[in-house]
C-alpha cells in the first residue's frame, strides 16, 4: 500500500471593510510584533493611523497579503526584509504602470 501526502492551503478571508489589529496581524503572518514593527519600518506595510500608539495600530487586510510576499521573497529568494521591501514597491509599480497602459490602449 501506498501513502500519499496531500498539501493543504489555508486561507484566511478578511473583508475589505476589516482592519486588523497587530495582533491579529501577528497571528495571521505568524510574526512577532517586533518583526511587524520592522515591516512598517522599512515600509513593507503601513498602519491605518500613526499618530496612534504601536499597540493601537491598525492594518487593512493587504497589510496580511505584503507581509506574506515579503516573508516568501525572504525564504524563496534568500533576500533581506528591505530587499523584500523594495522589490514590493516595484512591483507595486509596475502593476500601477500596466494599469494606466491598460487604460491609454483603450
Amino acid at each position: 500500500m501506498q501513502s500519499e501526502i496531500i498539501k493543504s492551503e489555508v486561507g484566511i478571508i478578511v473583508e475589505e471593510s476589516d482592519y486588523l489589529s497587530i495582533a491579529k496581524l501577528c497571528r495571521y503572518c505568524s510574526l512577532s510584533a517586533e518583526s511587524i514593527l520592522h515591516m512598517v519600518e522599512l515600509g513593507v506595510i503601513d498602519p491605518v493611523d500613526t499618530s496612534v500608539s504601536y499597540s493601537h495600530w491598525q492594518f487593512s487586510n493587504t497589510s496580511v497579503l505584503r507581509a506574506q510576499a515579503a516573508l516568501r521573497l525572504q525564504r524563496d529568494l534568500g533576500v533581506n526584509l528591505a530587499g523584500a521591501a523594495l522589490a514590493l514597491e516595484l512591483l507595486d509599480e509596475i502593476k500601477q504602470l500596466r494599469q494606466q497602459v491598460s487604460y491609454l490602449q483603450r
